[in-house]
This record gives C-alpha cells, sequence and structure tokens, in this order.
C-alpha cells in the first residue's frame, strides 16, 4: 500500500511539472527514473531498462532518418510542390495544404514537417491575400492527422505496437494504422472546410499579410520607427576612435546602433568640396560589432528616450531627433528587418540573447521579442527566449540570408528560400532509395520494426545522406529521454497493481455497457492527458491500462490500442498539446482559445469515428 502511494505521488508531482513546464520534460523523466530507484520501487536495472528499449531506439533511428531526408533536400522539394498545388482560393489550400501535410507527416516527424513549410505558408498567404491565420491552425492539425496514417508517423504508434509485442501479440504492421488515420483525415479535412472555416479566425497581426506588404509597414507594424533617434559624435567625444563592442549601448543602455552616417573623406589631402560642384552627402556605413566610431559620424540609433539620454551623457555625444529618412536605416537596399522563429530543437531555446551572441554570431541586431498571447514586443535584455517566441532582428541582407541556412536554430518567416540549398542534395535520390526499401520492410515484416529502422538510419549516415554530427543533431534527445524515463513508470505502475486498478475500474463502470463504452473510456482519458502533457508519456501511462482492460473483459486489445494511439495524436485543443500548434502560435498571432474553438469539436468528432469504424477494422 505505501509502494502504491509513493509510485502514484511521483506520478502526480511529474505530472505538474509536465504541466507547468517549471521543469525541462526530459529532466522530469530523469527524475522520475532517480526518484523509482532512490524509493526502491524499482531495481537499478528496471529503472534503467527503458533506454535500451525497442521503441526508443526505434524513434531515435526514425530520427536520423527524417535527418536524412532533410539535409538531403526530399522534405523541401515536397514543400515546394504543395505551394505550387495550393493555388490562391482558400477552400482549395485547406484541402491540399492538409492532406500533403499529413502524407509528409506520415513519414516523418510532424513538426519538421511544420518547420519546413512555415515560411512558405506565409508567403502562400500573402500572395493569395489571405490572413496566415486561416491557414496555420489547419497546417498543424493536418501534420497532426498524419501521425496517424502509419506505424512511424508519432512515436504513440510504436509504443503501443511494442506494448502489444511484448505481451505476446502480433505488432501493428506499417500501414495498420492507415485505414482508420485516412478516415480521421477526410472527416477532419471536411470539417476545417465547412463548419471548420467559421471557426478559424481573422486575427490582424503583425505576421499578417497586409502588414508585411514591404519593410517599412513592417516596421510600422512592429512600431520599430518609433524610438529611432541620431546621436552626433563631436571632436571632444570619448566614443571617437571606439569600437560599437568597446561602446557597450547595447549591454549598458540598451540603445541599438542601427546604422552610421558618415561623412566623405578628403582624398590627397583635398577636401571633397574643392573637388565637386555636387552637394556633400554623408555616406552610410554598416554596422558590426567591430566597426570603429570616427568624429563628426552621427549614429541613428533605436531605444528609449531615457537610455538614450544616459548613453549620450556618458560618451558626451548630442541628442537629436529622427529624421523622416531615417526609417531606411531600419530597412533599405543593404539592411532589412526579418521575423525569426525557433523550432522545438534549436540550441537558443532557454538562453538570452546576451548569452546566443547574436550581434556577435550572427552579425545581426535583435530589435525585441514577440511572444504568443502578448501585442507588445518585449525588451530582449535578460529575457530567456521560449519555444513559440518571434524574434526580430535587423541587419545586412546578406547576414539575412545566412540566418537561412541555419534551419536547425531558426525558422526565417515569410520566406520559401528556407526551404532551399540542403547540404545534401546530390544525395537525394539514395535517401529516397533508403525510405522506400524501410517502409517495404516493414511491410513484408521480414524484420522487427527496430531492425529495420536502425538499418535504415545506419544507411543514411554511411551513404552520406548526413554525417554522423548531424545524425546525432537530428535526433531530438529530449523525446528520446522522455521515453526512457517514463517506460519505468509505466514498469511501476504494473508491479505495484496500479494498472490493474485503473483497468479494473475502467472495467467496472463502463464495462457493463460494453467493450466500446470501455475504449471511449480510455480515448478520452488519453486525449485529455494530450492536451496538457506530452503524447509520448501519456501513451507510456495509458497503454498498458488499455491492454489491461481488454484482457480484463476478454476482448482482443488491437481496437483498444489503436483508439490509445489515436487519441495521442488528437492534440487539437491546446496551443501546449503539441510543438506543431505551439510553432505556428506566434506566427498566427493566435490566442489560446482559437485552438479549443475548432479544436474541440474536431476532437468529439475523431472520437465519434473512432467508435464507429475502429470496431469494424479491429472487431473485438
Amino acid at each position: 500500500m505505501f509502494e502504491t502511494a509513493l509510485v502514484i505521488a511521483i506520478l502526480v508531482v511529474a505530472t505538474i511539472l509536465f504541466i507547468t513546464e517549471w521543469l525541462r520534460v526530459d529532466v522530469v523523466a530523469l527524475g522520475v527514473v532517480v526518484a523509482l530507484m532512490l524509493t526502491r520501487v524499482l531495481t537499478p536495472s528496471e529503472a534503467t531498462a527503458g533506454f535500451s528499449d525497442s521503441s526508443v531506439l526505434t524513434v531515435a533511428a526514425l530520427f536520423i532518418v527524417g535527418g536524412g531526408v532533410m539535409q538531403t533536400g526530399l522534405a523541401a522539394v515536397a514543400g515546394r510542390q504543395i505551394l505550387r498545388w495550393g493555388g490562391t482560393g482558400e477552400v482549395r489550400l485547406l484541402v491540399v495544404l492538409m492532406i500533403a501535410t499529413a502524407f509528409m507527416s506520415a513519414f516523418m516527424s510532424s513538426t519538421g514537417t511544420v518547420a519546413i513549410l512555415l515560411p512558405g505558408v506565409m508567403m502562400l498567404a500573402q500572395r493569395a491575400r489571405i490572413k496566415p491565420s486561416r491557414l496555420l491552425i489547419p497546417l498543424s492539425f493536418g501534420s497532426l492527422l498524419g501521425g496517424a496514417l502509419t506505424l512511424i508517423g508519432t512515436p504513440p504508434n510504436i509504443i503501443v505496437s511494442d506494448t502489444l509485442a511484448a505481451a505476446g501479440y502480433a505488432p501493428f504492421g506499417f500501414f495498420a494504422f492507415t485505414p482508420m488515420g485516412t478516415i480521421l483525415l477526410i472527416i477532419g479535412v471536411i470539417a476545417v472546410v465547412t463548419f471548420g472555416r467559421k471557426l478559424l479566425p481573422s486575427h490582424p497581426s503583425v505576421l499578417d499579410t497586409d502588414a508585411v506588404a514591404d519593410q517599412q509597414q513592417l516596421a510600422q507594424a512592429y512600431d520599430l520607427d518609433d524610438d529611432l533617434y541620431r546621436l552626433l559624435v563631436p571632436v571632444t567625444s570619448t566614443l571617437a576612435g571606439k569600437t560599437i563592442a568597446d561602446s557597450h549601448l547595447g549591454s549598458d543602455y540598451d540603445v541599438t546602433v542601427l546604422k552610421i552616417m558618415r561623412k566623405p573623406q578628403p582624398e590627397n589631402g583635398k577636401p571633397l568640396a574643392l573637388r565637386t560642384q555636387d552637394p556633400i552627402h554623408d555616406q552610410p556605413v554598416l554596422v558590426t560589432a567591430q566597426t570603429h566610431v570616427r568624429a563628426d559620424d552621427t549614429l541613428i540609433v533605436r531605444g528609449d528616450r531615457v537610455d538614450v539620454d544616459k548613453a549620450a551623457a556618458h560618451w558626451e555625444l548630442l541628442v537629436q531627433p529622427a529624421k523622416p529618412k531615417d526609417i531606411k536605416a531600419l530597412v533599405g537596399r543593404d539592411v532589412g528587418i526579418a521575423e525569426v522563429l525557433f523550432p522545438p530543437r534549436s540550441q537558443l531555446l532557454g538562453r538570452t540573447v546576451a548569452d546566443a551572441l547574436f550581434a556577435q554570431q550572427y552579425g545581426l541586431q535583435v530589435l525585441g521579442i514577440h511572444r504568443p498571447g502578448r501585442d507588445d514586443l518585449i525588451d530582449p535584455r535578460g529575457v530567456r527566449l521560449q519555444f513559440g517566441d518571434t524574434i526580430i532582428v535587423q541587419g545586412s541582407w546578406d547576414n539575412i540570408a545566412q540566418l537561412k541556412k541555419r534551419r536547425r536554430q531558426f525558422i526565417v518567416l515569410g520566406d520559401p528560400e528556407t526551404m532551399e540549398s540542403p547540404p545534401h542534395r546530390e544525395r537525394s535520390s539514395i535517401a529516397l532509395i533508403i525510405m522506400l526499401a524501410m517502409v517495404l520492410a516493414m511491410i513484408f515484416g521480414s524484420y522487427t520494426t527496430v531492425v529495420v529502422t536502425m538499418t535504415a538510419a545506419l544507411a543514411m549516415i554511411v551513404f552520406r545522406c548526413l554525417t554522423m554530427d548531424e545524425a546525432y543533431r537530428s535526433i531530438n534527445w529530449p523525446s528520446i529521454i522522455l521515453i526512457a524515463g517514463m517506460i519505468p513508470m509505466s514498469t511501476a505502475l504494473e508491479k505495484v497493481g496500479v494498472v490493474d486498478a485503473a483497468a479494473n475500474g475502467l472495467v467496472d463502470t463502463l464495462g457493463a455497457v460494453g467493450p466500446i463504452a470501455v475504449m471511449a473510456g480510455l480515448f478520452v482519458l488519453t486525449a485529455g492527458f494530450t492536451q496538457v502533457i506530452s503524447n509520448t508519456a501519456t501513451t507510456v501511462i495509458v497503454a498498458p491500462i488499455a491492454l489491461t482492460a481488454a484482457q480484463s473483459l476478454d476482448v482482443q486489445p488491437q481496437a483498444f490500442m489503436m483508439a490509445v494511439a489515436i487519441a495521442a495524436s488528437m492534440a487539437f485543443a491546446t496551443p501546449v498539446a503539441s510543438p506543431t500548434n505551439t510553432l505556428v502560435m506566434s506566427a498566427g498571432s493566435y490566442r489560446f482559445n482559437d485552438f479549443a474553438r475548432i479544436g474541440l469539436p474536431l476532437l468529439v468528432i475523431s472520437l465519434i469515428a473512432s467508435l464507429i469504424f475502429l470496431p469494424l477494422l479491429w472487431p473485438f
């Protein structure tokens, strides 16, 4: 009894930490492993068994295979084709976008799919004069529905299949999920293009089609032109001769130097005024950390007036109001601004802009952070970057172009060029052959899933579709640690009798109505937890309960297990239910309840469809 209470307490604490995100999910999962060992609920070998579990190895291998698809440009080719098929009509766009996104997500990470397509969809919305908020929720939902199409579509599918195999049942085949997944996809597309269109928001947004018609309008949309000033550098200023880095204007005063206007220098000792009749204009100088400030320079800066005055007093500068043409310091032929999102595996998440050495590393100024749920820009000083944040960067177009090539770290919005220039494009045909071979091997079932996927991952590396370092970077390590850490929790729940108690509770309360009622209870339980915590963690916990419930009712467990896997993919109702929802939230300027408005009806429809068709596809 004491052990049971102990395990439930550990589970409750872990769930609270998952929901509140006070700690990273992988840290929580490792904490679960350590807690189960310290309390001696599990032996060390039992508590660490998850790290050698076949489902963990399969998911890790699939991340590498997906990395090969990304690095060779196969995914980008598919993305560009989707944009060509989409057209400009909203209904056609929604249908093509959801179906094509689902197909991509059936074979690769749903988050990777959305990250690839997001910049192009933003540009497509601009061309079609459709608000991005009308397209981005369907983009995310299409990727989630695609996860229910194949065995490798999402980790929960692999987990329920391995749970069946561990209990002595035949595991699910590669296309075992396809019939039910196809039904749900069709229903989902119909729902979105009919009543769903009335529920999709049309938010005016800083990322909106009308607001980003050109760079100056984009600057005005973010109110970037409100805090521009001129700082004149007299001969007596102590700043003359120092570099921008030495000035500490950004770190000490939160004043961003956007451009330097410099008087032309005389040649051969002759002043320019004596050699030309044309008026002499100051010449713009692009700013880097190592740019030296000279006497008589004019610095065009952005910052709060109080901060600007403090900086001017310290360095003995003269403050002048900005001129209308100074907006060109933000945007022009040589410089511009861009909105940048972070994919889930970006190494910059959790770090401040200063920690990331953004100006030094990338040659760009961070003007502000736009965070979902807030209308104003956040001062980037001291703020740790979160998944879903959009940073507003300013600098040379060359440096912005370089940012686009760092696709693991950044998603530059509104530009389909982010899908270009994969590092191993010449290997795309080899990656395609490896993918097809992996699928065929799974279909014919000559080897287990873990053998096939690990072989495919090794082939991607051996045939140089990606390097070993790129393979390591392609693995979403928090997801791997999460699965490996929660498998021992499932073992502990079974060991102390919680799984049997939960399954018997379901059977006792709903079993009298029939197996379909129990399946409905499992679906609701899984879908409910999936809206607030990881669908992977949810599946690891609920799958054994579903299996035990089926055994208690003396029915075949396949329909129950598939209901759990499908429910885990239906992360529609909240922006934190899936990384894909979080990824599109800022870009679409969505509010929390925007997902619930369309997501809850779609979740109910998915439940009804599953209760109707699963017993037909997998009889009890």
